[in-house]
């Protein structure tokens, strides 16, 4: 019983692995439509679009970590 609400709890914890797929899609869509209407500020643009995936990408791995802590920790 145990285990299985173990496994139940990591598979729940790995959500937001998607809902971090979907921020960094966004993250980059708005990227390539921000050059495409000012090409001219491709180096600002781009810092803040690898700002935006650096922390939308740490919200994927704290959910993985949690997934670990419950298959492994408890």
């Amino acid at each position: 019983m145990l285990e299985s609400a173990k496994l139940i709890g990591a598979g729940l914890a790995t959500i937001s692995i998607t809902g971090a797929g979907a921020g960094i899609g966004t993250v980059f869509a708005g990227l390539m439509e921000s050059v495409a209407r000012n090409p001219f500020m491709l180096k600002q643009l781009f810092i803040y679009a690898i700002l935006g995936f650096a922390l939308t990408e740490a919200i994927a791995l704290f959910g993985l970590m949690m997934a670990f802590l419950i298959l492994f920790a408890f």
